[in-house]
């Protein structure tokens, strides 16, 4: 498949690693870090092996898996491991792993003597679809999502489906959330095409698209001054939802579950600010059930969430702001919505 081009790097898809050797010649690190957390190295880095066998000489810094770890304690670790191993400006670290690794490691990267290179290998659905894609990092404060962060481009970026064949079907699921989402907001074909095949066989050409309608909408709004907003559907009511199950869950939500409740609830507040039909309204929630378990919004958290919106990156001069549906395939952006309707889609998705 044709490498996608975003500003001065390119996302290579399913073209092996040898892009990278040529990337590594070109340069000239003075070292190579892999960042990866515990699972990723038990499990992907045999097949980051296979796939570069050249590479024998990297440092590799590991990390404990899950989003609670993506926090200023864990950078300051990984800061202090780089300065153990004496990396200076000239070196590289590459993030093998999902969002966390990849949001975690290029936060990381760009702060670190202020900026090393890195480039994203993700190795979770969820991360070749979305986080490795856009050139954002970012780390939780106090569990809401990404508060602390940077805009920066990795080096490249290598998408290869070989890393999926690692993964259980809940995380497989947790990455296809953001492959709906981007049908929703861009592209109705599309989410009629997604909806026709199943999470469990993925094509690489599927992933490709989703790919492509993120890195166009990046393109176009590098710094998220105003359309790349649309690629927040969903995630001002599921964030805070994901942030409050981290804490008072036994299991915590996975982002793409937590963004399936979002997608629902923002779409019946795209019935009233956005002018999406009831007739989609209903085939959206009735699809986005019919593949992620139902979760209990308990009506006691409701202020709570209202607390983590409140902090939404999104926010202007004290409103939430809201990316919705005026139709299936198209989003708006900058909508002011009301506490009341806010409530009033969450017990909307309570009802269902």
């Amino acid at each position: 498949m044709e490498a996608l081009k975003n500003n001065e790097h390119f996302i290579h898809f399913e073209s092996g690693l040898a892009p990278l050797n040529a990337i590594l010649a070109a340069k000239n690190y003075s070292k190579v870090f892999v960042f990866a957390d515990s699972t990723t190295a038990e499990v992907c880095m045999p097949v980051f092996r296979d796939f570069l066998p050249e590479l024998e000489n990297f440092d590799i810094i590991e990390t404990d898996p899950g989003e609670e770890n993506k926090n200023i304690d864990f950078c300051i670790g990984i800061w202090k491991t780089l300065l153990d191993f004496e990396a200076d400006r000239k070196c590289l670290m590459i993030n093998l792993g999902g969002g966390v690794i990849t949001d975690m490691g290029g936060f990381v990267a760009s702060t670190y003597k202020r900026g090393i290179d890195f480039i994203n290998i993700p190795t979770t659905l969820l991360s070749q679809v979305d986080a490795s894609v856009g050139g954002k990092t970012g780390i939780d404060i106090d569990n809401v999502k990404n508060m602390v962060g940077t805009f920066s481009l990795p080096q490249a970026v290598f998408i290869e489906t070989a890393f999926l064949q690692t993964l259980p079907q809940r995380e497989l699921l947790s990455g296809f959330a953001e492959m709906i989402k981007h049908g929703l907001i861009a592209d109705a074909t599309y989410y009629q095409e997604l909806k026709n095949s199943h999470y469990t066989k993925i094509s690489a050409a599927a992933i490709y698209h989703s790919v492509k309608i993120k890195n166009e909408v990046v393109l176009a709004d590098p710094f998220e001054r105003g359309l790349r907003k649309i690629l927040n559907y969903g995630h001002t009511i599921g964030h805070a939802i994901e942030g409050y199950a981290l804490v008072h869950d036994k299991k915590p939500l996975t982002h793409g579950e937590a963004i399936a409740i979002g997608m629902i609830c923002e779409a019946h507040l795209s019935a009233k600010y956005g002018n999406l039909s009831q007739e989609e309204l209903t085939e959206i929630a009735t699809y986005i059930l019919s593949l992620y378990p139902k979760y209990h919004i308990k009506p006691e958290s409701f202020d709570d969430l209202m607390v983590l919106m409140q902090s939404d990156k999104k926010n202007e001069e004290g409103f939430i702001l809201f990316s919705l549906l005026d139709k299936i395939g198209h989003c708006i952006f900058n909508c002011k919505v009301t506490k009341e309707d806010i409530f009033n889609s969450l017990n909307y998705y309570n009802s269902l």
